[in-house]
């Protein structure tokens, strides 16, 4: 079944791009309010935290395709040296369950250590419960808050050499 996936950075103003990330945010925006989200509040919450440093040389934004159709996407960035951030994992909901989560967020962790990151990092919210098991598939471990994000309720962090404790995000 992996055959069937792709996994490309791709450029932020690509139409693909652009459509995927305002579907994200559509997607956890109307699971927090327990709502259908309107454009404007995607609007505003793209302006609040943008997509512009996914892109090189010090981020990039992932698109995965399943037989050739957008499926879904990952960010990386650089935020210190050696720390990269992973931001805006996902999936279609037709495309979930078939593994293309777990390739995104390995296509991530690649792209950040080609960008001299020895840790990963990331933030997510309690309701975002799918996102949260697939952080610990990838192995992830919760860690102490790294940011104050007004969304983020749960941290995680991952080594990506095998000798950096999860928790050395605290250290800088």
């Amino acid at each position: 079944m992996n055959e069937r996936w792709t996994i490309t950075a791709t450029a932020i103003d690509h139409p693909d791009a652009v459509a995927l990330v305002r579907e994200y945010i559509t997607d956890i925006a109307s699971r927090y309010w327990g709502r259908p989200a309107t454009s404007s509040e995607v609007d505003t919450a793209l302006a609040e935290d943008p997509t512009d440093d996914l892109a090189p040389p010090t981020g990039a934004l992932l698109l995965a395709r399943l037989d050739d159709a957008v499926a879904g996407c990952a960010g990386v960035r650089l935020v210190a040296p050696g720390v990269a951030e992973l931001k805006r994992v996902y999936l279609r909901p037709a495309n979930r369950g078939q593994g293309g989560g777990v390739r995104l967020v390995g296509a991530a962790e690649e792209f950040a250590v080609g960008m001299g990151a020895t840790l990963m990092r990331l933030d997510t919210r309690d309701d975002l419960v799918e996102a949260r098991a697939l952080y610990a598939r990838c192995g992830y471990a919760e860690v102490a808050p790294f940011n104050s994000d007004k969304y983020a309720e749960h941290w995680f962090a991952k080594s990506l050499t095998p000798d950096l404790r999860p928790d050395a995000h605290l250290a800088g």
